[in-house]
């Protein structure tokens, strides 16, 4: 971490198949010298899923190291002058890897309509940064209680936003997986980024929704509290395939704890 260490960040990441697909589209990242962890969920088809999800998460990294190590590289932008915030640089981050996405599939007609979900989890100085695009999530965890922090960028999200169906509906709706935004469908796509400041103890906690669509929040808090990192991460893994496996699942937890200790 750059400057003085507040707090170290114990991750745990994992990805499977499930028991439906024959390929896993899902991409994650840990990467505990930049303090940034992220998951994607790609979608487009043959290889299209795969490449976008693998090329967001490899351009997000490369970005968030480039400001980190070069800070005149994008002043131009206003990502990295003294008033910007880290929020500003995954923003800008993300940003980078949907045109980057969107540009390929320009020139390969074999990935076109490629895209991906992507959340994001940048933490420094005490702060957790939390991005997102489509309706893989974030989940904070803290004395036992549970925040889902991101908001699905779907239509049946939006649906039930608008008050024209009810949460129950919505979990076993036919429409839930079509999302309304995805990092490189379009060259430029809206980002919602959150901001948070963190305790010692503090869990958080991304996924695809190859968890969340099969795994009700009530037994991925459970989990989570009830289990060390690892464990639990294997037991939501296990508990998505019980359900079924209809999709790639993806996990990647993390944990505030004392660099001191």
């Amino acid at each position: 971490m750059r400057g003085k260490e507040i707090m170290k960040i114990m991750p745990c990441g994992l990805t499977d198949v499930g028991r439906k697909r024959k390929q896993n589209e899902d991409s994650l990242l840990i990467n505990e010298d930049l303090n940034l962890y992220i998951i994607a969920d790609g979608m487009g088809g043959h290889s299209g899923g795969e490449f976008a999800s693998r090329m967001a998460v490899q351009t997000i990294e490369e970005t968030i190291r480039s400001l980190t190590s070069d800070p005149e590289a994008t002043v131009i932008s206003g990502v990295n002058t003294e008033e910007a915030q880290m929020g500003d640089r995954i923003n800008y981050a993300i940003q980078m890897a949907s045109k980057k996405i969107y540009d390929r599939a320009l020139y390969d007609s074999s990935l076109k309509g490629m895209g991906t979900t992507t959340v994001a989890a940048l933490f420094e100085n005490g702060k957790a940064y939390i991005a997102n695009v489509g309706d893989s999530r974030a989940y904070m965890f803290r004395e036992k209680e549970m925040i889902q922090i991101t908001s699905d960028h779907s239509l049946v999200n939006e649906q039930v936003k608008a008050g024209l169906i009810s949460q129950k509906d919505a979990k076993g709706h036919k429409l839930r997986n079509v999302i309304t935004r995805s990092v490189g469908y379009q060259e430029e796509v809206e980002i919602d980024v959150r901001t948070f400041d963190v305790q010692l103890g503090d869990k958080f906690l991304l996924c695809t929704d190859g968890l969340s669509n099969m795994v009700d929040d009530a037994e991925i808090k459970k989990t989570v509290i009830s289990y060390p990192l690892k464990e639990a991460c294997r037991k939501l893994i296990d508990l998505a395939n019980e359900k079924g496996g209809e999709d790639n699942i993806t996990v990647l937890m993390m944990v505030v704890t004392d660099p001191t200790g």
